[in-house]
């Protein structure tokens, strides 16, 4: 992990989106030193889950600025994160506003809000949020359990291209608030999510496009409210190598493998939820001009461990060479298991 990288991402994302208060994904990569890098470059942070807080209460993070995003929390873990000082959580039904009014009274809650038909690269949406008219419903109903009305959220799915996606849900946050007004109930924060891009096989567009759209969507509100966003991959994605060793190569149907000693079960689980589209930037040690073409697996005895298929490597490449595989700096190590007894990736820290 590339430390300065990280920091040159976070400057550049706060730079693109001016008055969105940026809270790094904890599920993303909970690297430590990253973290305490990006606490001090002024970044706050969300967590799914009370352990992930447990790590920045470790670096002295303020819980009351924390957002608590995941829509569906066991009760054991909203207690934990409520007696340390936790005050801002997510949910999307009746029975999670039930379990927030019993374990976190008075705290200020945010609805999911769904967002439909989103053409991600790494599709990640489906599973959290409901309609518009649901989400007011629901708003209202926190108040009337004691809780606080806070906020709404909504993400339009992981690494997303189209800095459009964001106009449709921001349109239907404004409707949701004007509806909620009609009622009293005045909301203080919209969460824009995630799902801002890293460069992978393609350069994604500038940031600072995915901002205006933002904007434009906040400006046209019907009034002012504080706005955050939750990013993940574009703060972390390209300052991550992962640095591999062959462990050996076949030619099967005419056809050259290259059997790594990492995997999508020892950290590329990506590869497997994105059917292999996902395709990340690989270079070998060798940099022999003698090219072939080579599917690209893992050490494990399961066939579906095959990281990318068809990548230009140095023809000669053994047992014992290196392959480097670039923006692996999220949604890597902590997907990575021990399955078939191979070991998880280490990490080292570089800087510049």
């Amino acid at each position: 992990m590339d430390l300065a990288s990280v920091a040159r991402a976070y400057r550049e994302m706060a730079s693109a989106l001016p008055g969105v208060t940026l809270h790094y994904a904890m599920k993303c990569n909970p690297f430590r030193p990253m973290l305490t890098l990006l606490r001090s470059a002024g970044c706050q942070f969300e967590i799914a889950s009370a352990i992930e807080l447990e790590e920045l209460l470790a670096i002295g993070v303020d819980p009351a600025e924390v957002l608590y995003s995941n829509p569906v929390k066991p009760v054991s873990h909203i207690r934990r994160a409520y007696a340390a000082g936790v005050r801002q959580f997510a949910f999307d039904s009746v029975e999670e506003l039930a379990k927030l009014a019993e374990a976190a009274p008075g705290a200020a809650v945010f609805v999911r809000l769904a967002a439909f038909e989103m053409d991600s690269d790494v599709p990640s949406e489906g599973k959290f949020g409901v309609d518009a008219g649901t989400a007011a419903t629901l708003l209202a109903s926190a108040r009337d359990l004691g809780l606080r009305p806070y906020g709404i959220s909504f993400h339009v799915g992981s690494q997303m291209m189209y800095p459009s996606a964001w106009r449709a849900p921001m349109a239907a946050v404004g409707e949701i608030m004007s509806k909620l007004a009609t009622d009293s109930i005045y909301l203080e924060m919209v969460d824009v999510g995630g799902g801002f891009p890293a460069r992978y096989s393609a350069k994604p567009p500038p940031l600072t496009e995915y901002g205006q759209v933002i904007a434009a969507g906040l400006a046209a509100l019907p009034y002012p409210v504080r706005a955050v966003a939750e990013p993940g991959r574009a703060l972390v994605a390209e300052a991550g190598t992962l640095v591999t060793t062959v462990v050996g190569t076949a030619t099967r149907l005419g056809k050259r493998w290259v059997h790594l000693d990492v995997g999508a079960f020892n950290g590329l689980m990506e590869s497997l939820e994105t059917g292999n589209q996902l395709r990340f930037p690989v270079w070998d040690s060798l940099e022999s001009p003698a090219r072939q073409l080579c599917h690209l697996t893992g050490p494990t005895c399961d066939s579906q461990d095959t990281i990318v298929f068809d990548v230009e490597l140095s023809a000669e490449l053994s047992a014992g060479d290196r392959v480097y595989l670039g923006s692996a700096g999220a949604y890597t190590t902590v997907y990575a298991s021990s399955f078939n007894g191979f070991d998880p990736p280490s990490i080292r820290c570089v800087s510049g």
